[in-house]
């Protein structure tokens, strides 16, 4: 009889040291599912959020963001700390610049004399898109091929010109979010600094990481996915993450769109690189961009620096939180600058 209480004892230990531990395991022997770019395609009408808001809509899931879920979100902040959500372009030549612009900054009126300038004026230039600079797209960034035709989300013809996007730009999009934030950290639930580059996050890394920060993310959220890009950088310098990134595996999206979720951002391009999706196409290499701007019209965050909420984060045990973000509003525009906050 001892020793059979014994060993149902020892048995309840065991299985508890691993259900604490199999959050950090989450889908470490997971295989990649193999995703095919047929697979891609039939998620573009599976999945898809067109006309769900009206045939003339150019705001997509951000209508998630009802009043409602505004003052929850409100509620959300305790204490009173604030950290800043954004990554600038960088100045420096490096891999991790994709040169789409160039970026400057200058000053105006100075002295010819002394070479100073005379006036606090300056001017700064810079690619949105670029590779360092934190940034929300647009819904007219991504575009899918319907019946011979390019269109953008709720399928508005992409119309485009050197004055912008006709539809689906992102001064159509409203003046800013009010929301509340989630981030999902998954070098932090796996005990590393940052997955190495072309580590994919698959549906799995999701749930378990819900159930490690004791948090079920909603409809009208703004889900923010760090794998550490950062971290890494500042240890071991630049690489061109448009060629190589951990990132979200193109099986998340079923997952993400089943949760209705109003924003996605990433320290990184959001989709792993490569993005391990077998076929040829545009929605092949991206299909986390694909699926999300142009098909669910969740409008996506790349590049976001994370490094200091994961900080604020972890330390309260709290990963939830209020998110501003303030939209530039550049007519017909493809992307903002991703003026974003977290507040507890």
């Amino acid at each position: 009889m001892k020793r059979f209480f014994l060993a149902v004892v020892l048995g309840s230990v065991l299985l508890t040291i691993g259900s604490v531990s199999k959050h950090s395991r989450a889908a470490a022997a997971e295989p990649h599912k193999g995703v095919t770019i047929e697979q891609v395609l039939r998620w573009e009408t599976e999945l898809s959020n067109w006309g769900r808001w009206g045939k003339d809509d150019e705001r997509g899931a951000l209508n998630l963001v009802t009043p409602q879920k505004e003052v929850q979100a409100a509620r959300l902040v305790k204490e009173g700390v604030t950290v800043s959500l954004a990554h600038f372009a960088s100045l420096e030549k490096a891999e991790d610049n994709f040169n789409f612009g160039e970026t400057k900054h200058e000053m105006f009126r100075v002295d010819p004399k002394t070479h100073i300038p005379a006036f606090a004026l300056d001017s700064i230039s810079f690619g949105i898109h670029d590779g360092t600079n934190s940034h929300m797209d647009a819904l007219c960034h991504y575009r899918l091929l319907k019946d011979g035709q390019w269109v953008v989300f709720n399928g508005h013809p992409q119309e485009l010109d050197e004055k912008g996007c006709k539809a689906d730009g992102i001064d159509r999009m409203g003046p800013g979010i009010f929301t509340r934030g989630i981030l999902v950290d998954i070098p932090l639930m796996k005990g590393v600094e940052y997955l190495e580059p072309g580590t994919p996050i698959y549906p799995s890394d999701l749930e378990a990481w819900e159930k490690f920060a004791h948090v079920k993310i909603a409809s009208g959220d703004a889900v923010l996915v760090r794998t550490g890009r950062w971290a890494r950088r500042a240890k071991l310098g630049p690489w061109n993450v448009g060629r190589e990134a951990a990132g979200l595996d193109a099986t998340t999206m079923p997952w993400l769109k089943q949760r209705d979720i109003a924003l996605l951002g990433g320290d990184g391009v959001n989709d792993v690189q490569p993005s391990g999706v077998q076929g040829q196409g545009e929605a092949a290499g991206r299909p986390v961009h694909t699926l999300t701007i142009a098909v669910m019209g969740v409008p996506l965050v790349d590049n976001a620096y994370l490094e200091d909420v994961a900080k604020e984060a972890a330390s309260r045990k709290r990963w939830e939180f209020l998110t501003t973000v303030q939209f530039t509003r550049i007519p017909g525009g493809t992307a903002t600058p991703f003026n974003a906050l977290a507040t507890f």
